[in-house]
């Protein structure tokens, strides 16, 4: 086999687990959407009071 044929070879399985990985990454993301999940009864009505890692309400955060 010569260094051409090989180097081609080895782009088109390049080629061919981008087009595997695109695949699966619009799977998942279908999926992600797909799974419409029920609403909260008595949540917090402002947002996610952990959404920076810590915990926060009023304006003051408070680490765990």
């Amino acid at each position: 086999m010569s260094v051409k044929n090989a180097k081609a070879e080895i782009a088109a399985r390049i080629r061919e687990a981008g087009k595997r990985a695109r695949a699966e990454a619009e799977a998942r993301r279908a999926a992600e959407h797909a799974a419409d999940l029920p609403k909260e009864v008595n949540g917090p009505r402002l947002p996610e009071p952990t959404r920076y890692g810590d915990w926060e309400r009023k304006g003051i955060a408070s680490d765990f």
